[in-house]
């Protein structure tokens, strides 16, 4: 049993080191490129990620509607509100709710085995398009 919680240990260390990495020059902090569909959640940058498809996307924690932190309902595979139930897809497309727009994007990259996402600029949907619809990558 002591070896099971050892490698527990020693793998929430790895992992929680990799999520709290250093932010580098230019605003861009780097992230593990997940192995599956799903979403992931850094509270601590505001930032969720998102591998759907073979693609990957970065959006801000907070739903364009009221800045309430958006949940990922990973049975339903799609996002809401807590405040209002504005629901998302996982691409952070509008579905339906109080919002009146997508989800925020964030630029992001892959640079070797990590991706890189850009905390200090948003995409919106409706004031930059090509922008938004651009902040994602093919894995």
């Amino acid at each position: 049993m002591s070896c099971r919680r050892d490698f527990l240990r020693d793998t929430a260390g790895v992992c929680a080191g990799l999520w709290l990495a250093p932010e580098l020059p230019g605003g861009e902090r780097p992230y593990p490129i997940p192995a599956r569909d799903g979403a992931t959640v850094d509270r601590a940058n505001q930032v969720i990620l998102v591998r759907s498809q073979g693609n990957a996307c970065a959006f801000a924690l907070s739903c364009p509607h009221q800045n309430t932190a958006l949940k990922w309902l990973g049975d339903q595979e799609r996002f809401q509100c807590p405040k209002h139930q504005s629901k998302y897809t996982p691409e952070g497309v509008f579905i339906s709710g109080r919002a009146t727009r997508n989800m925020d994007r964030l630029p992001i990259r892959v640079d070797g085995g990590r991706l890189l996402v850009d905390v200090d600029r948003v995409y919106e949907s409706d004031k930059d398009p090509s922008g938004w619809a651009g902040a994602t990558v093919r894995l």
